[in-house]
């Protein structure tokens, strides 16, 4: 298994020049590294030094890119979801379509760039996957997608299951099902074959994300006072995505000494700019990436005591909103809103008590 890691910032900081450097460095170390780009266009191919393909090619020893491509993707994947049709269904009928036919929805880009990361990640041939994205929230809600949807598989399945509906179609619909498709159906609906693989897939992006071993994000500033607030911005909201930043990387500054306080306790990293032609000083510049699992992690769950603490940086306690509608508890906080998968012990119990304090969300139950 791979570690993920990315680059959060506002444009223009540098986000894909440290990218870069970052996948350098790690395979310099002997690390095999897959740098993976979603940049379409020809800058990030400029800036290696070599045309990207949507295919994953060997630059230098230990590094492979490959340009994420959405309409190479879909028609990868198209052809994938073809053959688990022919697997499950009689008398498939996607067959006829064709992918070279189909064109990317809008949203459809950041589902298909995560199956692909997962399954270069699955591959085996790689020790790290640098994801050079867009480095905002879109990045952000990349990453968090399995977690977002294993949220809706499991909250719907139990409220279609209590449901008058769920009780009065599931006879009807467990041998009509199992007449159409190539299994034997029964129990219960959600948990067939497929959606149990689907599922499965869900529950390991969830655990990957919670593990900085597997996931971790830097970001990326410049001394510019918008370019600060913006990665303020996005450092908590990938505590409220659920993944893990390791640290700060100022850009263009010979010191990073005022900007040191605005980002504790993580670690800042000054790297002065540097032309393309030499990588070797900012590559020996770059912060130990090993360190990310040092950074405090987005939520710890205390059961003896009863509390659930989040970390949320960047904001305060009027931009924080707490309810609890369901079993579960949800945290509002900027535009990302989050669903905390409660453990059975404090899973729907009442919340007593929340207080916000040095950043933290800290819920008593």
């Amino acid at each position: 298994m791979a570690l993920i890691l990315t680059f959060l910032g506002k444009g223009g900081v540098g986000r894909t020049t440290i990218a870069i450097a970052a996948a350098k460095r790690l395979a310099g170390q002997g690390k095999r590294v897959l740098f993976a780009t979603q940049d379409a266009g020809p800058a990030a191919g400029l800036l290696i030094g070599s045309a990207l393909d949507a295919e994953a090619s060997t630059l230098e020893p230990n590094l492979d890119a490959v340009q994420l491509q959405a309409a190479a993707l879909l028609e990868r994947s198209w052809e994938e979801i073809k053959k688990l049709e022919a697997q499950y269904l009689r008398t498939p009928f996607f067959k006829e379509v064709y992918g070279q036919e189909l064109s990317v929805l809008p949203g459809m880009d950041g589902a298909l760039m995560l199956n692909a990361i997962r399954e270069y990640d699955a591959s085996g041939k790689y020790d790290v996957i640098v994801f050079d994205g867009a480095g905002d929230q879109a990045t952000l809600r990349l990453l968090g997608m399995p977690e977002s949807l294993s949220w809706y598989t499991r909250r719907f399945r139990q409220v279609f299951a209590n449901s008058d509906l769920g009780r009065t179609v599931s006879p009807f619909l467990q041998p009509i099902a199992a007449a159409v498709l190539n299994v034997s159906w029964s129990g219960d609906l959600f948990d067939q074959p497929a959606t149990q693989q689907m599922n499965n897939l869900f529950d390991q992006g969830t655990a990957a994300l919670a593990d900085p071993n597997r996931v971790a994000a830097y970001l990326v500033t410049t001394p510019d006072e918008a370019a600060v607030v913006t990665a303020k911005y996005l450092w908590g909201a990938a505590q409220q995505a659920g993944v893990t930043v390791g640290g700060v990387i100022v850009n263009r500054a010979e010191d990073s000494s005022a900007i040191l306080a605005q980002f504790e306790p993580l670690p800042v990293t000054s790297v002065s700019d540097q032309p393309i032609q030499s990588w070797q000083p900012l590559i020996e510049a770059l912060p130990d990436f090993d360190q990310a699992t040092q950074a405090p992690r987005p939520i710890a769950v205390n059961v003896a005591e009863r509390k659930v603490s989040l970390f949320l940086p960047g904001f305060d306690r009027k931009q924080v909103k707490l309810t609890q509608y369901g079993p579960e508890i949800t945290i509002e906080a900027g535009d990302q809103r989050r669903n905390i998968f409660l453990p059975p012990e404090l899973s729907g119990k009442p919340v007593v008590g929340a207080k916000f304090q040095d950043g933290f969300l800290i819920i008593s139950f």
